[in-house]
C-alpha cells in the first residue's frame, strides 16, 4: 500500500510527473494550502484525497477542511495538520498538537522544508512543496508505504 503525500501547492502548478504518480497510489494526502477550493478539486480529479487546510486557504476550503485528522492506513494511525510558526519550529508545534494521539506517524507541511525523521517511534514527515521556488531547499514530494510491516517514507525530488 502506498499514499502519495502533497503540501504547500499554492495554487500553483503541479508537476505532472506527480500527478501521474498519483494515479498509482491508494490515496493522496494533503497538508494544506492549496489556497482554493478550485485547486483542491483538481487534485480530487486524480484520485481520493485526504486534506487539511493550511493558513493560506481561502474561507470557502477552511469550511471545507479539518485542521487536524488521523486517519487509518492498513494497521496504522497517521495524524495530519498543516503546521504553523516559524519553519524552525514547526515540527515542535506538530509534535505538541498530536502530543495525545495515539499516531504512527504525523504529516504536515507549512514549512516548505522536507523531514523524513522517526522520533520516538513516531514518523513525522513533510514532503515539501513541489513547486516553490522561493523558500524550498529544492522541490519535492512524497510516497509513504507499508513495507515489511512498518511505515516507510520517501522524499521524492522534483
Amino acid at each position: 500500500m502506498k499514499i502519495g503525500v502533497i503540501a504547500d501547492t499554492h495554487s500553483k502548478l503541479i508537476p505532472k510527473k506527480i500527478l501521474d504518480e498519483f494515479k498509482k497510489v491508494d490515496f493522496i494526502v494533503h497538508a494544506g494550502d492549496f489556497c482554493t477550493v478550485e485547486d483542491y478539486r483538481l487534485l480530487s480529479s486524480f484520485n481520493k484525497i485526504i486534506a487539511v487546510y493550511g493558513n493560506m486557504d481561502e474561507p470557502a476550503l477552511v469550511k471545507k477542511l479539518p485542521e487536524k485528522t488521523v486517519f487509518s492506513f492498513g494497521k496504522f494511525l497517521i495524524g495530519l495538520t498543516h503546521g504553523h510558526g516559524p519553519s524552525k519550529k514547526v515540527l515542535t508545534f506538530v509534535q505538541e498538537s498530536f502530543c495525545k494521539d495515539k499516531v504512527d506517524a504525523v504529516i504536515f507541511g507549512h514549512s516548505h522544508d522536507p523531514i523524513n525523521q522517526v522520533i520516538n517511534g513516531v514518523l513525522y514527515f513533510n514532503p515539501g512543496s513541489p513547486n516553490d521556488d522561493i523558500v524550498a531547499p529544492y522541490n519535492s514530494y512524497g510516497i509513504i508505504e507499508i513495507k515489511d510491516n512498518q511505515l516507510v517514507g520517501h522524499i521524492i525530488k522534483v
